[in-house]
């Protein structure tokens, strides 16, 4: 069988994705299921996903290019 490998934070509940919004800017967020992260375009930062769960601190945030 040709299974897809789950992303790389794992899976995050669609329903959490709704209203989740960047810390920093309050604006919504976009879920990169590639790399496990949640991207804030507005702040240029990339939020991870650790085991299904968003680690939502600008601290723990990846700066985007």
């Amino acid at each position: 069988m040709n299974q897809t490998p789950p992303p790389a934070g794992g899976a995050v509940d669609p329903q959490l994705l709704e209203i989740l919004v960047c810390p920093v800017t309050k604006k919504p967020l976009r879920y990169d299921r590639d790399r496990g992260e949640l991207i804030s375009d507005a702040a240029g930062l990339a939020y991870p996903v650790r085991d299904g769960i968003p680690i939502m601190l600008p601290d723990q945030a990846r700066k985007l290019p």
